[in-house]
């Protein structure tokens, strides 16, 4: 919500920078402001089928 960087998960709100930003984020949903569009498929996730498992996940790609 305010575009904070850093190391999402190493705080104690993570994936969220605080306490604030996470119930922002989760009053967005409640009000349906965010939503998923569609159903997610297996094709969805194709790129993702060769990732290992764990940390490496929750790293943000660059381009």
């Amino acid at each position: 919500m305010c575009k904070t960087t850093g190391d999402w998960f190493a705080g104690d709100y993570g994936p969220f920078c605080s306490r604030r930003c996470r119930l922002i984020d989760l009053g967005k949903w409640f009000n349906e402001e965010q939503k998923i569009s569609e159903p997610l498929r297996p094709e969805h996730l194709e790129k993702y089928a060769g990732l290992p498992p764990g940390q490496q996940l929750d790293v943000p790609e660059t381009d």
